[in-house]
């Protein structure tokens, strides 16, 4: 049986300063996992995570795992980038194939069926997350229409952008983003928040009542080593960014002051990456290399447990889910009540 609350044993900061956390503080769970690269908990003690074995990896709370999985588009295997768990137990997939995207519905049975294929009549290119709002609105991210998609490992990438789903339809709310990655509404309500991975931003939209978006403000800029990937709020309103490639758990305060909680990160190979993405010759090779001993590029947060106070870390490259410990809990997710 894995118990998230006290999968690790408490710790104690003296103020953000002190706040980076040795890798022995670490938990893991799961095994066998295939890209394991977003994560969600909900208050029963279950874990999903998206797998490129074609659908969604579910760990138990005794500790068993089952993996609901369908075909994908034409016969190939989908592979889920974001995940949302539904209020019925099904899931939305995000496809990030190599030339296609869209978002798929799929059934624990295995049954699955498109769910967005389009937007404004554009066939949604290679797409990143999905997530459910408190008002019931799904908000869809597409890093970038670059071909092939490491293309837009660019600071200068601007053709991410973010969709709404709501009883309307769908619609294309926020455009020219630099590799738009995850979404999360503000626990206040009343922004959208946005990580934009190689333009290294947290940026926000004021997010009105009926759906509609105001003007991008810039939250923070990270600095060298840092590409903002997966994104969660903790309670007492900080944002809490995970970056590739330097396995960087960050944790960004409401007035935009980053803190750094957790790294492992290679020297020689962020030095190499740096100087690739300054020549902008940055690659597949630069995100699939990245050494480590511990995390393996690390790229999502999920607040787990009774308290949710453990945090769970999706990755690019390992088989199974980091944990650790944390002295503030998570936001609930829409989802946490879900069975």
């Amino acid at each position: 049986m894995h118990s998230l609350s006290h999968s690790q044993g408490p710790f104690t900061t003296q103020g953000d300063a002190a706040a980076t956390l040795p890798l022995a503080s670490l938990g893991f769970i799961g095994e066998g996992l295939v890209r394991p690269e977003c994560v969600l908990a909900n208050a029963e003690g279950d874990l999903f995570t998206a797998d490129w074995r074609g659908g969604v990896a579910h760990l138990r709370p005794d500790g068993s795992q089952v993996l609901y999985a369908a075909p994908g588009p034409d016969g190939q295997r989908l592979k889920p980038n974001g995940i949302a768990l539904l209020r019925d137990g099904s899931f939305l997939l995000t496809h990030l194939g190599d030339d296609d995207g869209g978002v798929f519905h799929l059934q624990r049975n295995g049954q699955v069926r498109p769910w967005l294929r389009q937007v404004e009549g554009l066939d949604l290119p290679p797409t990143n997350f999905v997530v459910e709002d408190g008002a019931g609105r799904f908000w869809v991210t597409v890093s970038t229409r670059r071909k092939p998609r490491a293309l837009g490992y660019r600071r200068n990438c601007d053709d991410g952008f973010i969709v709404r789903v709501d009883a309307r339809g769908a619609a294309i709310v926020a455009d020219g983003l630099g590799y738009t990655n995850e979404v999360a509404v503000h626990p206040g309500g009343q922004w959208l928040y946005v990580n934009e991975t190689f333009a290294r931003r947290l940026s926000r939209f004021a997010l009105r009542p009926d759906g509609s978006l105001g003007a991008k403000e810039v939250v923070t800029e990270f600095g060298a080593g840092t590409f903002p990937d997966g994104l969660a709020f903790d309670e007492q309103g900080h944002a809490w960014v995970v970056s590739i490639v330097s396995n960087r758990l960050i944790r960004v305060a409401p007035d935009g002051r980053p803190t750094v909680w957790l790294e492992e990160g290679d020297a020689t190979h962020l030095a190499w990456v740096e100087a690739a993405f300054e020549a902008g010759t940055m690659g597949r090779p630069h995100l699939d290399g990245a050494p480590s001993r511990v995390l393996r590029n690390i790229s999502s947060i999920a607040f787990a447990g009774a308290d949710r106070r453990t945090a769970v870390l999706g990755c690019l490259l390992g088989d199974r889910l980091a944990t650790m410990r944390l002295p503030v809990a998570g936001v609930a997710p829409t989802h946490w009540h879900y069975a």
